[in-house]
């Protein structure tokens, strides 16, 4: 995707603004159940918040399952603390956590008190791109496809401006925000991988993108497909 395409997609598609108050809402149910079904099941779905009256954000392409028991690698796993409380809330809630400067979302999964969630890793940015661009301190010129907005746990969050004080927003129940069905993906376009960037637990097969999206983080080659493709 080049810069031209870019500013058509936001044309077209973001400032034109889908009606939001039609759109199918996920519901906390979805979220009550194993994070790695979670994970699976999200991509595809769209994800996006209100910003002085702009949507931004786009379609889910990539995800990771961290689980509520037998994961060194969850932050549940040194029990509940003032930092990851969130993460032991209703399913659906956001957990959102700093990380080298940067920040990080998550969806909240299972009941209350398990301490599970679902990062989401990357978006196909559709709505509000020239304010995302903004966010990330960019001009256009600077964005030749669109990954270098939301490809990756903390651009998606500086470009959607997701941080700390989003912690514990529900964005079923929050009208700035809005969590929704997408276009099904078929489970020949779903990849399972390791999880990226983590220390411990990295045997455990819980990252999930769209095989071929190339708005998918991580290396190219772990795709069965060009990396080029774009949701519809």
């Amino acid at each position: 995707m080049n810069d031209a395409k870019l500013k058509q997609d936001d044309e077209d598609g973001g400032d034109r603004q889908r009606d939001w108050e039609s759109t199918e809402s996920l519901q906390s149910k979805f979220f009550d159940r194993r994070p790695a079904v979670v994970a699976r099941q999200l991509l595809g779905c769209g994800f996006a918040r209100r910003i002085e009256g702009v949507w931004v954000g786009g379609w889910i392409v990539e995800t990771e399952a961290y689980l509520s028991s037998r994961d060194a690698a969850s932050h549940s796993a040194r029990g509940e603390k003032p930092g990851n409380a969130s993460m032991f809330g209703r399913p659906s809630t956001l957990y959102v956590y700093p990380i080298h400067a940067k920040h990080c979302v998550n969806l909240v999964t299972e009941s209350i008190g398990r301490g599970s969630a679902v990062l989401i890793r990357a978006l196909q940015p559709v709505w509000g791109i020239e304010r995302m661009i903004e966010h990330r301190g960019l001009s256009s010129l600077d964005v030749s496809d669109g990954r270098m907005l939301t490809t990756g746990p903390g651009r998606l969050c500086h470009s959607l401006a997701i941080d700390r004080r989003s912690d514990r927003v529900d964005p079923i129940a929050d009208p700035n925000w809005c969590l929704f069905v997408g276009a099904k993906v078929p489970r020949n376009r779903i990849t399972a991988t390791s999880r990226i960037g983590i220390s411990q637990s990295k045997e455990l097969p819980l990252r999930f993108f769209v095989d071929g999206n190339r708005y998918v983080s991580g290396l190219a080659g772990q795709h069965r497909r060009p990396r080029r493709d774009s949701l519809p």
